[in-house]
């Protein structure tokens, strides 16, 4: 008998299959989910995506309705950003459950071990691993402050002022950032990635990724941002297999994003960055 962990992988993982067309509705369904905050629409779509599915391929239909549970839990609240306590607690709360959900359905009900969160990669980090960790923080010192001031998106933030708002715009920012990579990389690409090649599995979660961070506040021309990141991160989770290191990178883009915010809304609080604060 097989051991629990070794799964099967489809053998046709091509990208131009009849599966595609199911795979593309089911993920496009974030859009008026997250993008536009329309269950009306995003519901309906969704499951005529899983019953496509079900007539094309059991196995696809089965990863996909994993990918849908999620999708519904994380679709039951707001996710813009609001730090008042309640819904601190609450978004955290939901925003696990996304996570938990998949993984319980998995583990315990597929059971299988597609799901995991590999913290370490096995390996040592390379070069280009160290040197990323370098320019992520520098490019967002040079990308950020800019996007948010002349976009005005910055404003999708609360202003913090109190030390208490300062630190759960903190805790909040970063917490959210190691979630994506346990829901759209560990979770969805993953599951993406037993029927389609790596670029493709990739493009596709990342149109989840962008549509809920649209909805968190990273609107006007953000997804010029928020499209390559996405890909970067599932990029590097295939190369490198550590978990570790793309929250580790993630979390580095989140500082520079809760200092831009910050800076935004206060402005001569912190004066390195080159584009001045509204107001200054």
């Amino acid at each position: 008998m097989p051991a629990a962990d070794a799964v099967p992988v489809p053998a046709d993982r091509r990208t131009f299959t009849v599966k595609l067309l199911p795979a593309a509705i089911v993920v496009t369904s974030a859009i008026p989910l997250f993008g536009f905050e329309n269950r009306w629409v995003g519901y309906p779509w969704l499951v005529i995506g899983l019953v496509i599915a079900y007539l094309v391929d059991r196995e696809l239909m089965r990863d996909l309705g994993i990918i849908a549970a999620g999708l519904i839990v994380v679709s039951t609240v707001s996710v813009k950003a609001d730090i008042s306590w309640p819904n601190f607690f609450l978004l955290g709360f939901v925003l696990s459950l996304a996570v938990l959900v998949p993984f319980v359905i998995d583990r315990f009900v597929v059971k299988r071990r597609v799901i995991r969160f590999p913290w370490r990669g096995g390996q040592k980090w390379q070069r280009w691993e160290k040197f990323y960790l370098v320019a992520v923080p520098f490019l967002g010192w040079l990308i950020l402050p800019f996007y948010f001031i002349t976009s005005g998106a910055y404003q999708n933030w609360p202003a913090v002022s109190e030390a208490s708002e300062v630190a759960r715009l903190f805790v909040g920012v970063n917490a959210v950032g190691i979630w994506d990579e346990l829901f759209f990389i560990c979770t969805i690409y993953v599951l993406l990635l037993r029927h389609f090649p790596v670029l493709t599995a990739n493009i596709l979660q990342s149109i989840i990724f962008v549509s809920f961070l649209w909805e968190l506040g990273y609107q006007a021309w953000g997804p010029l941002m928020t499209i390559p990141f996405a890909l970067l991160q599932g990029w590097i989770f295939h190369r490198t297999k550590s978990l570790t290191y793309v929250i580790i990178v993630h979390l580095l883009f989140d500082l520079v994003v809760f200092l831009a915010i910050v800076h935004a809304h206060n402005p001569g609080v912190f004066p390195f960055f080159l584009v001045e604060s509204p107001g200054s």
